[in-house]
């Protein structure tokens, strides 16, 4: 039975607010699970007796099934609620969390992995969906807001986590106390979120507005160009995310705890995405992605060729936070849902989510791979330096967002 969404009301501006409170917290959440594992890489290969290659692939495949996920979640929105899909896709991540404390191999934690990524994504799409269409005149602001909540989890995460395992002896107490943490998180949406916030609908004149021009279709110029953008993007921003606190520990001999500081620090780069949301809504969209895919490729180049101390580190991974995370995730998305017309807004987002999601899977292994064939700075050459050249070819022909 296909849902319903609504637009006949709306809440007041506290309510509103107190609402994306409430769901902000959930994708702290989130970012906590999902930035934990890179950090206790080194104890859990030590533990598991894991190759380096097999802990890449371990530390990025989850956007697999986040990936595969993505555009499935973006049809089952036509058919439940904003809110139910949410609901189960932390019910989904936050279970595989717990599940992969007991891991005893390679195979059982790959498929944990995966398949925390399919709840990862149906929370996602629902949730950009949400904010999207409630807040469609700013669409990249409101974006902008849930990514800058995603850099707090993505801060909390790998610190909180490097001292809980440091305080414990034990890599497996994070997990735990994340997937219970998300299992409680699902009781406060269910009763917390009104329906009018989660299951709203864009005003049909002013969110066509613009876009009457757009083809009734998914797939149209734009969205394939974004889509482009986004998978080289994703490999940039996990390759660095699932493998970085490794290079820390292994290769400039960083301590668990100052790898995951360093991890904090993307976090909060990330943090600034309101800033990067706001820019997108009122500057050359377009133009605002190119130099900061720019950006993102110099740092990366950098913090593979010139290690530098600690604070050298520090700085490049909050840098990182901010061009990966900060500017292009935000604009990207948001340029994508302004690609269609308002009611591919749900399907939209499952294509931005599996185009963005499933080649990030592979960028642990490939990044690892690399490395072994050319060291730390040729891998770095290659998926930070070669490969943005097609992004930015991509994003070059891109047509919306600019400003004439």
């Amino acid at each position: 039975m296909t849902t319903t969404k609504t637009t006949e009301a709306r809440l007041t501006r506290a309510v509103a607010l107190t609402t994306m409170g409430m769901l902000g917290v959930s994708y702290i959440l989130n970012a906590m699970d999902r930035q934990l594992f890179p950090v206790l890489l080194p104890d859990i290969r030590a533990d598991l007796g894991l190759a380096l290659s097999q802990g890449g692939l371990l530390a990025t495949v989850f956007t697999l099934g986040i990936g595969l996920a993505g555009l499935p979640t973006g049809f089952l929105l036509d058919r439940l609620s904003r809110k139910a899909v949410m609901a189960i896709g932390i019910l989904i991540y936050s279970g595989f969390t717990l599940l992969t404390a007991f891991a005893v191999g390679f195979l059982d934690m790959f498929a944990y992995r995966a398949l925390s990524g399919v709840g990862e994504a149906m929370q996602i799409t629902a949730l950009f969906a949400a904010v999207g269409a409630y807040f469609h005149a700013s669409r990249a602001l409101a974006l902008g807001y849930l990514n800058t909540i995603f850099g707090l989890g993505s801060v909390l995460g790998p610190y909180l986590g490097a001292q809980l395992a440091t305080a414990t002896g034990d890599w497996t107490t994070p997990f735990i106390v994340y997937g219970l943490l998300g299992l409680v998180m699902i009781a406060v949406l269910w009763f917390g979120v009104p329906k009018i916030f989660s299951e709203q609908a864009e005003p049909a004149g002013a969110a066509a507005t613009g876009r009457e021009h757009l083809p009734a279709s998914l797939l149209n110029r734009d969205t394939v160009l974004l889509a482009v953008g986004a998978g080289v993007v994703g490999v940039m921003l996990y390759s660095y995310l699932g493998i970085y606190p490794t290079y820390l520990q292994e290769e400039l001999g960083f301590s668990r705890t100052e790898a995951g500081f360093a991890a904090a620090m993307f976090g909060c780069g990330a943090t600034l995405s309101i800033v990067g949301g706001y820019l997108g809504d009122r500057l050359d969209q377009r133009r605002l992605m190119l130099v900061c895919l720019v950006g993102l490729s110099v740092v990366g180049l950098v913090m593979f060729h010139v290690p530098g101390g600690h604070l050298t580190q520090y700085a490049l991974s909050f840098a990182e936070g901010v061009f990966a995370s900060g500017v292009l995730f935000v604009n990207l998305y948001s340029a994508i849902q302004r690609s269609v017309r308002p009611e591919l807004a749900g399907r939209v987002s499952g294509l931005f989510v599996a185009c963005f999601y499933i080649p990030s899977a592979f960028a642990g292994y490939l990044f690892t791979a690399l490395k072994g064939q050319f060291g730390w700075g040729g891998a770095a050459v290659g998926v930070l330096g070669i490969l943005p050249l097609v992004a930015f070819a991509a994003l070059f022909l891109v047509r919306i967002g600019r400003k004439s």
